[in-house]
């Protein structure tokens, strides 16, 4: 029965540099017997290799991947499959995050350190067609959306852009400007300028005011 429930089972892309992580989860879902794991990817490059080759019904999505920035990748994976479903599982801190790849496109946010019961509701809540984030999360954006979210009452960095947030991150990670307009694919003008605006959102006067602010919040909220 199980391998005739497999034959028409819901196929899942599992992207993650971390090995580990990839195949506990794949074990995890094909426990399930109208889930199958279709196919793993480390990179942006492989995940959207799969996205144009596979018939799949969600993708299961790190975003801190070594090649791309994940809130791009899920920006690039809505352009080209409008319809496929997204949950991001992620360490990074739900609070500074979820909200961002909601608006990417994503359908849910999910961190790694839940049990394999929340995984598998996550995954059935988004192939449903729902939203899965946390029930904090929930309230918070429900707030979000109805406009009365205090601006005070989110971490300073929830101000800046996407684009300005991947800037910042690089910051942190001490690239170099002319580097990070190499990486990003934009001019050094460019980067200069959304430096100018991170600045600007979080209060500081100087470039080395910046580097110290980055570097801090990178130790402390940033890890993964």
């Amino acid at each position: 029965m199980a391998g005739k429930n497999k034959l028409t089972a819901k196929l899942l892309l599992i992207v993650d540099d971390h090995p580990m992580m990839r195949n506990g989860l794949t074990q995890l879902i094909d426990n399930e017997p109208d889930l199958r794991v279709a196919a793993g990817a480390d990179n942006a490059r492989q995940a959207m290799e799969a996205v144009v080759k596979l018939k799949l019904d969600l993708i299961l999505l790190d975003i801190s991947l070594p090649d791309k920035n994940g809130l791009e990748l899920i920006k690039d994976i809505r352009t080209l499959k409008p319809d496929l479903a997204i949950l991001v599982v992620s360490m990074h801190d739900e609070s500074i995050y979820a909200e961002r790849v909601l608006r990417a496109g994503a359908r849910g946010y999910i961190m790694k350190q839940e049990g394999g019961k929340k995984f598998i509701q996550a995954i059935r809540r988004v192939l449903d067609g729902g939203i899965f984030v946390s029930e904090k999360m929930a309230s918070r954006i429900l707030e979000l959306f109805s406009g009365h979210r205090p601006e005070d009452s989110a971490a300073p960095v929830t101000r800046l852009s996407d684009r300005e947030f991947e800037v910042f991150q690089l910051i942190a990670r001490g690239v170099d400007t002319r580097a990070i307009a190499r990486q990003l694919h934009v001019s050094v003008k460019t980067v200069e300028a959304h430096r100018v605006h991170i600045k600007e959102k979080l209060h500081l006067k100087t470039a080395m005011d910046l580097v110290r602010y980055a570097v801090r919040w990178i130790e402390t909220e940033g890890k993964n």
